[in-house]
């Protein structure tokens, strides 16, 4: 989830006869250490909050700035919702790691770890969705769908831009975070169902989140998105991350990139590497 911005892959190593590395060009963990190793020295001692992504299983976490939590996301008006090719967050049923992609957000993150039927990796015509110059969603891919709420008087709209006004500059931010596994099935999720808003007791909400995949994990983070693999977010979000996957059908996945939804979203974004620096993690308490 990056502000200012416009704003995963498969659930096995093998789809449509094709295998990842085939499909993707994939770096080595040199360059990805290497981007951790910069991250950290551009951030020492220089105050940065809590980072994310992060591994949700794991509580441990050292950094010491602190923000009140954001309200509960039926009080906020949700902004703006994306996607990410690949989970951004590990833990739950997405704990598979993709590999270290291209070194720019595109073929890294986590995968779904559970077991899909050949009928739901069964290739589309055209073969994917959602394509854009660095990616495809494909049957059997895993995305990192963000709901992003904001404690401003805003409305849903396009880029997390949407998520702040003239009034307030600074709002508290929270995204309600949901990884879903993209299937070749038509009973499965909706995906236009799943990004469909209205007005509930004066606040613009998200009217299909999954309320089935297990308790979200709470924790004190920060927007995401490659283009802080090297350099630290200062914008401070409350994060809930749901632990369990749902499955989304590819079809309205499709539907929703070609459409004129008003996110103006038409592609899977990258992701940011995951956070592993205890310095850059807050303490997760639930």
């Amino acid at each position: 989830m990056r502000i200012n911005a416009v704003v995963g892959v498969i659930g096995l190593t093998v789809f449509s006869g094709i295998s990842y590395a085939e499909e993707h060009k994939v770096l080595s963990d040199e360059t990805i250490n290497e981007q951790r190793q910069t991250l950290a020295g551009n951030t020492d001692g220089k105050g940065f909050g809590p980072q994310s992504p992060r591994d949700i299983d794991l509580k441990f976490g050292r950094n010491m700035r602190t923000f009140g939590e954001a309200p509960v996301s039926a009080q906020m008006n949700l902004c703006n919702i994306h996607f990410h090719k690949n989970a951004e967050h590990k833990g739950g049923e997405f704990t598979q790691y993709a590999g270290d992609g291209d070194g720019e957000g595109y073929q890294t993150g986590y995968l779904y770890s559970g077991k899909l039927t050949a009928q739901e990796l069964k290739p589309i015509k055209g073969r994917s969705v959602c394509n854009s110059k660095h990616s495809q969603v494909f049957p059997g891919d895993t995305i990192e769908v963000h709901y992003v709420y904001s404690s401003a008087q805003v409305q849903p709209g396009a880029t997390l831009g949407a998520c702040i006004s003239e009034a307030i500059k600074n709002p508290q931010l929270r995204v309600e975070a949901q990884v879903y596994v993209v299937v070749n099935d038509d009973k499965a999720l909706n995906f236009n169902a799943l990004t469909a808003h209205d007005v509930r007791n004066g606040h613009y909400q998200a009217t299909d989140i999954p309320n089935n995949t297990g308790t979200p994990v709470t924790y004190a983070g920060s927007t995401t998105g490659p283009s802080y693999n090297e350099k630290a977010s200062p914008f401070q979000v409350t994060w809930n991350v749901r632990p369990k996957v749902a499955k989304v059908d590819i079809q309205s996945v499709g539907d929703w990139c070609d459409s004129q939804n008003i996110y103006k979203e038409d592609h899977a974004h990258g992701v940011r590497n995951l956070i592993t620096n205890p310095d850059l993690l807050s303490k997760i308490s639930n």
